[in-house]
């Protein structure tokens, strides 16, 4: 990275802590967000994320 591209923060799954750019490896962890808040709030963005795709019915085949 850079000087000039700006900072992310990452949620680590293996430390259960917001992370710069120079944390864990990326399959450890979700992001990347623009804001260390946006960060923190990781595991309940992908929980409502997967919440909505399991009741998307263009993406929900078990009836097919």
């Amino acid at each position: 990275m850079t000087t000039s591209e700006p900072l992310q923060y990452w949620w680590c799954l293996v430390h259960e802590q917001v992370e710069t750019d120079d944390g864990c490896a990326n399959t450890e962890r979700l992001g990347p967000f623009a804001e260390q808040g946006e960060a923190a709030t990781a595991l309940e963005v992908a929980r409502r994320r997967n919440e909505a795709w399991e009741n998307d019915p263009e993406w929900n085949d078990e009836d097919d």
